[in-house]
């Protein structure tokens, strides 16, 4: 017969009892309060060991007021452009005593309601969000609600919400204006979903840049997600074709990479004499590909850092209007990929 041996919840008492100390003097260690004495907090950092003992969260958050947890839902934890978003994210939050709760959607609408809704469950202190709807629809139903939020490479249609981004429609132009100037005139543009707001503006850029150019033109490739897998199911098709472009701008890396295998895979296309092509984010590996991607920088950390400070500075009643909206200008980086 096999036993299961239950394990009791270790209350603040019992670590009090095993230290000879009263609870009081448990909770001041516990906040790093300067008034107990060296070898008494040693001994009741001794019993808490010991014991096991963790602290209830949830009752803390409830005594002081504030929880000490922010909630970051990005659109694709895979992608190493928000993972680099959430180290700059925890980064800035450790340094007033946070933690960051991580959430990816997956780019499903139903999927970011759960998370929020699970993380207001737990009393987050504001959420960061990386909408997966064009106008952040979802990001001013949070903010009527008094949850105080940040979208993060994202918008509103009346720019009323706190948010940290990018400038898409002047990343989009800059890569489609690259690919112009090495005279490059029937571009496909490898896309996410459309809805998707910063695929939206990249186009947008993309279209701009190709209107002023006599003869140049643009097409849309679509695909239902930005992952390298994507990318190369759109290369696919674009290799088989009799009327290939002559190059290539792919929304992100991950669509980039996954084009330029299905290009190269055969040997018979070469990146960039035959077909030049642009990516997205410069995410790390983008330079090490086998051919070194050409690709659009966002300040991937900067995005999270700077969304936790707005976000705090919104907690502490310290974000003046003028300073709600934060966009950074991204950079164009020439590799070998469109050269």
């Amino acid at each position: 017969m096999r036993y299961r041996r239950q394990i009791m919840a270790v209350k603040i008492q019992d670590v009090a009892a095993r230290a000879e100390v009263s609870v009081g003097t448990v909770s001041n260690v516990l906040n790093g309060r300067a008034t107990v004495s060296t070898a008494t907090a040693e001994r009741v950092r001794a019993a808490i060991d010991t014991l096991g003992y963790v602290r209830n969260g949830a009752a803390r958050q409830l005594r002081a007021g504030r929880s000490r947890s922010i909630a970051l839902i990005v659109l694709d934890v895979g992608n190493p452009f928000f993972a680099a978003v959430a180290r700059g994210a925890e980064a800035r939050a450790a340094e007033d005593g946070y933690v960051v709760l991580l959430g990816s959607s997956g780019g499903d609408g139903d999927r970011e309601r759960l998370y929020l809704d699970e993380f207001r469950e737990q009393r987050v202190a504001g959420v960061l969000l990386t909408p997966t709807d064009a106008d952040g629809d979802v990001a001013c139903h949070l903010a009527s609600a008094g949850v105080p939020v940040v979208l993060v490479d994202g918008r509103t249609a009346g720019g009323d919400v706190c948010a940290v981004s990018v400038d898409d429609v002047e990343g989009g132009y800059l890569a489609v204006a690259h690919l112009l100037a090495q005279g490059r005139r029937r571009i496909s543009f490898v896309a996410g979903p459309l809805s998707t707001c910063q695929v939206a503006d990249r186009l947008a850029g993309a279209r701009r840049a190709v209107a002023e150019v006599e003869g140049a033109a643009l097409e849309i490739v679509e695909t239902d997600a930005m992952t390298v897998l994507a990318g190369r199911a759109a290369g696919e098709r674009l290799r088989a074709r009799d009327d290939k472009p002559d190059a290539v701008f792919a929304a992100n890396d991950l669509l980039a990479v996954g084009v330029l295998q299905a290009l190269t895979i055969l040997g018979d296309i070469r990146v960039p004499d035959d077909i030049a092509l642009v990516g997205y984010d410069d995410i790390d590996f983008a330079a090490a590909a086998v051919v070194p991607l050409t690709s659009v920088r966002q300040p991937a950390e900067a995005l999270g850092s700077t969304a936790v400070d707005l976000l705090l500075r919104q907690l502490d009643g310290a974000l003046d209007s003028a300073d709600r909206q934060v966009r950074f200008r991204p950079e164009l980086v020439v590799r070998a990929s469109s050269a």
